[in-house]
């Protein structure tokens, strides 16, 4: 009867050893860290991965995850430096780098990397000009980055980096930044048609000057039209006329005609018809 006994207290034993390591053991991820508060107050002993042990009722284990954190700033409506109204939305990468800073120091700093973000967000709207925040985003991403990392340090958490996602416009501005590109466009290929003439006209001065040191040149490119023009298989060829002779029939014609007639004497006339008759 004694040893009856003795065994079922062996067993309770036993079955109090296994619920209370089994009360006591705790699981903590590859990614994870895990903090014990022992009555309210935080060990020096930081938890790692794999099993730990507890003292239970007495401790309590908090785990942090230090994996990267992808959280979204919603759309923050702001006035740029040369006012316009511009909606703008974010995305920031941050992780955990000290657990004990992030548990103690801050309630949620979740919660709070985000506010301080969204804050950060609409102050760099406002110190940018709209063009600043179309083309140079690199450099605005910079700037957001340092303004949240400098707070977030003291909660152990470290910012990867800001990414600005969408700068949304009013159709107002979507339509004068359309004109805008549209004339600047007219006005590029305008300058790239006059700088053609440019090109051309020096080229073909060139050309004239050449001819007028060697006439053989001019009679050389004459031959060639000609050579051109045959090779059309045309029924009609064209030479051209030498303008030097045009000018020089001009200047006959106009001598010609200048040459007054022989003048007659009226009485003289007068008395061969009356002697004839």
């Amino acid at each position: 009867m004694a040893r009856a006994a003795m065994v079922l207290m062996l067993i309770v034993v036993l079955m109090v050893a296994v619920a209370g390591l089994l009360a006591s053991a705790r699981i903590v991820r590859q990614y994870e860290r895990g903090l014990v508060f022992r009555f309210g107050r935080l060990q020096e002993m930081t938890r790692g991965p794999g099993l730990t042990l507890i003292v239970p009722i007495l401790d309590r284990l908090q785990k942090v995850n230090l994996q990267i954190v992808t959280m979204p700033i919603p759309a923050q409506d702001g006035i740029t430096r040369d006012n316009v109204t511009v909606k703008v939305d974010a995305v920031v990468y941050f992780r955990v780098t000290d657990a004990r800073r992030a548990v103690v120091n801050v309630q949620d700093y979740m919660f709070a990397v985000l506010q301080v973000a969204q804050t950060s967000l609409r102050s760099i709207i406002g110190k940018s000009d709209l063009d600043e925040l179309l083309t140079n985003r690199e450099r605005l991403n910079q700037g957001l980055e340092v303004m949240i990392d400098s707070p977030a340090i003291d909660w152990g958490v470290h910012i990867d980096r800001v990414e600005i996602k969408d700068v949304s416009l009013p159709e107002s501005m979507k339509r004068s930044m359309s004109r805008q590109a549209e004339a600047e466009r007219e006005r590029r290929a305008r300058i790239i048609t006059a700088d053609g003439e440019l090109q051309a006209s020096r080229k073909l001065a060139d050309a004239a000057a050449t001819m007028a040191r060697t006439p053989t040149a001019l009679q050389l490119r004459l031959l060639e039209t000609v050579v051109e023009v045959a090779a059309e298989k045309n029924s009609t060829v064209v030479l051209p006329f030498p303008v030097e002779l045009l000018r020089f029939l001009e200047r006959s014609a106009s001598t010609e005609g200048t040459v007054e007639p022989p003048q007659t004497d009226y009485a003289t006339e007068l008395s061969r018809v009356h002697a004839a008759q």
